[in-house]
C-alpha cells in the first residue's frame, strides 16, 4: 500500500475533521503536493472530466497519462495516475502547475483535505450503507502552501462545485462495493484465463464506455446497471455449464 493511504489508514479517526471546523491553508502553487506521488487515484467521474478536457476519449487518456491494475485487496481495477520520472511527478503536472486545472482530479481539488466512507464491520457488506454512513472529511498533514486564510470544510469543498455530500462519490462507492463481491465470488470458481476477461470488462464498463460530449451521471447508471447485472448472473451461468 502507498505510504501515504497506509498513514490514512493507522490515522484515519485522528484526521477527521467536521464539515463546519475551521482549517488554515492557502495553496500558493508551488507544485510540491504534485510529486513524490503514487497514489493519485481516478474514478470514473474524474477520467471523464479529465478526458473531456483534454480531448480524448477516456482510454486515450489512461494509455497516456495513466496505468490500471487490480486492487490487491479490493480485486477491482483502479485507473491511477503513472508517476514520472526520480521525482515521482504527476503526469498532467506541466511547468509545475496542472495542465487539468480546472477538471483535476477531486483528490487534489480538495487537498489538504480528504474523504471516505467509514462503515461497521458488520455493515461493510451492505451497499445500502453507504449513502446511511455519508462522507466523512479528513485533513492530510501540510507540508506546502501558508497558512494565511482560513476556511471551513464546507466553504472549501464547495467552492470546487463540489457538494458535501457528493451523490456522485456515494454512488461510486456503492458501486465499487457491489462489484467487488461479485468479483471475489468469481474468483473461487473461475480460472485465471476468465478473470483476466472480466476483469477486462470491468474496467471497460467503469471508466471507459463514456461520450465525453454527453452527460456523465446517465452514462454511469446504465454502464454500472449493466455491468453488475452481468456479474450478478455469472455464478449461475457458471454452474450450469459446469454441470453439462
Amino acid at each position: 500500500m502507498d505510504q501515504r493511504l497506509q498513514y490514512i489508514a493507522e490515522h484515519y479517526d485522528d484526521m477527521c475533521i467536521g464539515t463546519e471546523e475551521h482549517f488554515r491553508f492557502h495553496c500558493t502553487q508551488c507544485g510540491k503536493c504534485c510529486i513524490n506521488r503514487e497514489d493519485i487515484l481516478l474514478n470514473a467521474k474524474d477520467l471523464y472530466n479529465i478526458s473531456k478536457e483534454l480531448g480524448l476519449a477516456p482510454a486515450d487518456t489512461v494509455a497516456q497519462y495513466g496505468e490500471v491494475y487490480v486492487g490487491e485487496t479490493s480485486r477491482v481495477p483502479i485507473v491511477r495516475l503513472k508517476p514520472r520520472g526520480s521525482i515521482k511527478r504527476c503526469p498532467l503536472l506541466k511547468d509545475r502547475k496542472c495542465s487539468v486545472h480546472k477538471a483535476k482530479p477531486t483528490v487534489c481539488a480538495l487537498f489538504p483535505l480528504g474523504r471516505g466512507i467509514k462503515l461497521e464491520a458488520e455493515k461493510a457488506a451492505d451497499p445500502d450503507a453507504i449513502g446511511r454512513a455519508g462522507i466523512q472529511y479528513i485533513i492530510n498533514p501540510i507540508a506546502c502552501g501558508d497558512t494565511s486564510e482560513e476556511h471551513t470544510v464546507r466553504e472549501w469543498v464547495e467552492s470546487f462545485g463540489i457538494p458535501v455530500q457528493d451523490e456522485d462519490f456515494l454512488a461510486w462507492q456503492k458501486v465499487l462495493l457491489k462489484v467487488r463481491q461479485q468479483l471475489i465470488e468469481l474468483e473461487k470458481m473461475l480460472p485465471e484465463q476468465s478473470m483476466e476477461l472480466i476483469w477486462s470488462i470491468t474496467y471497460q464498463a467503469m471508466y471507459l464506455d463514456y461520450d465525453v460530449q454527453k452527460d456523465f451521471r446517465e452514462q454511469f447508471q446504465k454502464n454500472t446497471d449493466r455491468l453488475i447485472d452481468a456479474l450478478e448472473h455469472l455464478p449461475s451461468l457458471w454452474k450450469e455449464d459446469s454441470h453439462e
